[in-house]
């Protein structure tokens, strides 16, 4: 049963929606109702604060690939067609002075 309770609060889209201080009091307060010994409320509270960063880097990466379809959908340069764009530029720019 407390595998089944310990499961549902580490998933769940709520997770990644919610602060990190936020996760580590509700893994505080899930321990002590639990009557966990403090290595089990040391290792729970390890592997929420886990979960939070895995949640978190997970929603991050969709967030920048939908951003990034979302440019090419628009046919907009990305950061990394600028800066070939200006090395270029410069590059020109270096032939021309010394061809002058």
């Amino acid at each position: 049963m407390f595998d089944y309770l310990k499961k549902g609060l580490l998933t769940g889209v709520g997770l990644a929606l919610r602060s990190k201080s936020e996760i580590e009091d509700l893994a505080k307060e899930f321990a002590e109702k639990s009557k966990m010994n403090q290595d089990e409320a040391k290792d729970f509270l390890r592997e929420c604060q886990q979960k939070y960063e895995d949640a978190k880097t997970g929603f991050d990466k969709k967030i920048e690939s939908t951003i990034e379809k979302t440019l090419l959908k628009l046919d907009l340069p990305s950061r990394s067609d600028i800066k070939s764009l200006n090395k270029r530029i410069d590059d020109l720019t270096k032939k021309i002075s010394e061809l002058s």
